[in-house]
């Protein structure tokens, strides 16, 4: 029985309108993200990104 080799990776093609969506939906998620933990008045929250937010400049307090 011949050894046969199978590609398991699906073959896409994205459009550049398709890419530049994505990079946008990124971004604003991440802006988010940074804008919720940056002005959280959650303890938790507030702790669990400090040493980012810091290491970042973004100020906290």
């Amino acid at each position: 029985m011949p050894i046969t080799t199978a590609s398991h990776a699906p073959v896409t093609s994205t459009t550049l309108s398709q890419r530049i969506v994505a990079a946008v939906g990124a971004s604003v998620l991440g802006l988010c993200l940074v804008y919720f933990a940056g002005f959280s008045h959650i303890e938790a929250v507030h702790n669990a990104a400090h040493d980012t937010r810091h290491s970042a400049a973004f100020p906290c307090h």
